[in-house]
């Protein structure tokens, strides 16, 4: 059993003080409030949060981080240099980049990560000896990292769909992403193994990718575990499935069953107002990745409607651009004020949610929650920086940044202590890693 006392901490909706946390197992068993501290303590200074989580990553985009910039484009001229990289990826180098990617994500104080995997066979399209070496990778690089993970282990069949509908054959660059059927891709996900803090999931990289004759067979492969997918990210996505299929992608997902609490639509950024009430009614969750839609030009997407409209929302930090949670749950309420002219779209609470345990819900952890029976995942943010210095405790979330990270425990385990992560210096390890894939 271990016990961290905390100067402060958010326990529900509340701000409480001098709060001890209990742990076995990293389970936490017990949150006492308005407690002395014990000599068997660990002691929290500042303000303890729940676990933080990142809904979406792509963790290679990592490497593209500030080598986009200069010739401008679109989100379609940006995935070509995207493709560029993922061709150099290999178990090995993966594992390397991927535990930088991770390392640096929980130094900024994120406890728990779903990794959108694509990459998953040789250049050519060809299974590696071992099927499963590139999530086995994943896996390995999320456990050495310290971070809880959810393998979003994804289905891409086809290059994707024209403005009228017409298949797209898979690109040279494309075919080391497919399966080729949902049989060989449920094979190969359920023969991947995992640790502690790993666990499965599933995803359709979009309507581009994966034709909705596979939908009803995915649903009946993923029942029990999360499933996500890419869903009306960019205009052209919308034109390309009513010009094949006559319906917006978010209808065709519904139609199959797909909608529910185990679903989650990632972006989301060109919703109908039909789309809206589907998602919102099956209490699906929407996951917003501000830094990234707005560093690909995407838009902003409607979140105080699907959240009006009974949806869930969740954050992520995508082609890690930006890796910062505070950024993300701030982008939530910023883009959303710039879209509609006026403040407070979300209260400070339900921002915090998102980034936490509605979060951690669509990962499918019991966590991102102070209470008994969570996960015992906890981010220390210091009260008293540049940043944060005056910030009132219930807000403290919208003035912090990854900067102000000062200890980071998952299931139990201090993983980021005094803000330094146990791996060492992680801007040398990143570019050491990004090293190798950016030639």
């Amino acid at each position: 059993m271990t016990a961290f006392w905390c100067e402060q901490a958010v326990v529900g909706d509340a701000v409480l003080r001098f709060v001890r946390i209990e742990e076995v197992g990293g389970v936490i068993t017990a949150v006492t409030a308005d407690t002395q501290t014990r000599d068997t303590d660990t002691r929290l200074a500042g303000l303890v949060l729940p676990g933080l989580a990142n809904g979406h990553s792509h963790a290679f985009h990592r490497a593209l981080r500030g080598r986009t910039h200069a010739d401008g484009g679109t989100f379609w001229t940006w995935r070509e240099k995207m493709y560029r990289v993922a061709a150099l990826l290999e178990p090995d180098n993966y594992f390397e980049l991927a535990t930088a990617v991770f390392a640096e994500m929980v130094l900024a104080g994120y406890t728990v990560v779903g990794e959108f995997h694509y990459v998953h066979h040789q250049q050519d399209g060809r299974p590696y000896e071992n099927a499963t070496a590139m999530e086995d990778a994943v896996v390995a690089a999320a456990a050495r990292a310290g971070i809880r993970l959810t393998l979003l282990d994804t289905l891409y069949v086809q290059g994707g769909l024209t403005e009228s509908g017409d298949t797209v054959p898979l690109s040279e660059s494309q075919k080391r992403f497919s399966d080729g059927t949902v049989e060989r891709w449920t094979e190969r996900r359920e023969a991947t193994s995992f640790g502690p803090l790993a666990r499965a999931g599933a995803a359709i990289h979009s309507v581009r990718a994966v034709p909705p004759s596979l939908f009803a067979e995915i649903r009946d492969a993923t029942r029990g575990i999360p499933l996500h997918a890419h869903v009306s990210e960019q205009p052209a996505e919308n034109v390309a499935a009513q010009g094949a299929f006559g319906a917006t992608p978010t209808a065709l997902f519904a139609e199959a069953g797909l909608l529910g609490e185990s679903f989650t639509a990632v972006h989301g950024t060109h919703l109908r107002d039909a789309d809206i009430r589907l998602l919102g009614d099956s209490r699906s969750t929407v996951c917003f990745c501000p830094t990234t839609e707005r560093d690909l030009a995407d838009g902003i997407g409607p979140a105080t409607a699907l959240r009006g409209a009974g949806a869930r929302i969740s954050l992520g930090s995508d082609q890690n651009a930006i890796i910062d949670p505070f950024e993300e749950l701030r982008g939530l309420e910023m883009d959303d004020r710039l879209g509609s002219g006026e403040r407070g779209r979300f209260t400070p609470a339900q921002l915090l949610t998102a980034a936490t345990s509605d979060g951690y819900a669509s990962l499918g952890w019991n966590g991102g929650r102070i209470e008994v029976g969570a996960v015992c995942d906890l981010v220390a943010i210091a009260m008293t920086t540049p940043r944060t210095a005056g910030a009132a405790s219930e807000q403290a979330w919208l003035a912090a940044s990854s900067a102000d990270v000062k200890t980071v425990v998952v299931g139990g385990v201090i993983r980021v202590d005094a803000g330094h992560h146990a791996l060492g210096d992680i801007g040398a390890f990143l570019g050491t890693a990004i090293g190798t894939v950016s030639r």
